[in-house]
C-alpha cells in the first residue's frame, strides 16, 4: 500500500469557482498509485470544494446565482460579522457544500465522469489564497 500527500495553493479572485482538476490529476500521477483513492481537502471555513460540471460555464454561473439567493450577504439576523458583510454567509455556504471530495483511482487516473471537474468554491468577496491538501492512497 502506498500513501502520498501533497498540497498546493490557489489564488482566488473573490466569489466564484476555480477548477483544480488538472493539479489534483498531476498529484495523482506523481503518487504512482494505480488503484486507490484521492481525497482532496480545503483547509478553510469560508471556501469549499465541489465536483461539478466543467463543460458548460453557464452551469457555474447558475450555481453562483443560486448561492447568492440561498444565502445572501449582510442578512439582518447575522451576528458573526467581524470580517465584513460576507463573513457569516461565507461560512454558511461552506457548510452547505463540502470541505473534501474523494475520487476513486483506476489505472493511475481519477475516475471522474465525462463532464465532471473538481472546483474550489470561493465564498468571500475579496481575493484569497487557499490551501488544498491531497492524500492519495492505494497500490
Amino acid at each position: 500500500m502506498k500513501a502520498h500527500i501533497a498540497s498546493f495553493t490557489v489564488r482566488t479572485q473573490g466569489k466564484g469557482t476555480s477548477e483544480i482538476t488538472d493539479e489534483v490529476a498531476r498529484i495523482v500521477r506523481d503518487s504512482g498509485v494505480r488503484t486507490g483513492t484521492a481525497t482532496v481537502f480545503i483547509q478553510h471555513t469560508s471556501a469549499s470544494l465541489i465536483i461539478y460540471e466543467n463543460a458548460d460555464p453557464s452551469a457555474r454561473t447558475d450555481l453562483h446565482e443560486f448561492f447568492e439567493r440561498l444565502v445572501p450577504e449582510d442578512a439582518d439576523y447575522f451576528i458573526h460579522t467581524a470580517e465584513g458583510p460576507d463573513d457569516m454567509s461565507s461560512h454558511l455556504r461552506m457548510v452547505l457544500t463540502r470541505t473534501s471530495e474523494t475520487v476513486p483511482i483506476a489505472v493511475g487516473r481519477m475516475t471522474l465522469g465525462t463532464w465532471q471537474g473538481i472546483f474550489l468554491f470561493e465564498h468571500r468577496s475579496a481575493a484569497h489564497q487557499r490551501e488544498i491538501s491531497v492524500s492519495v492512497i492505494g497500490e
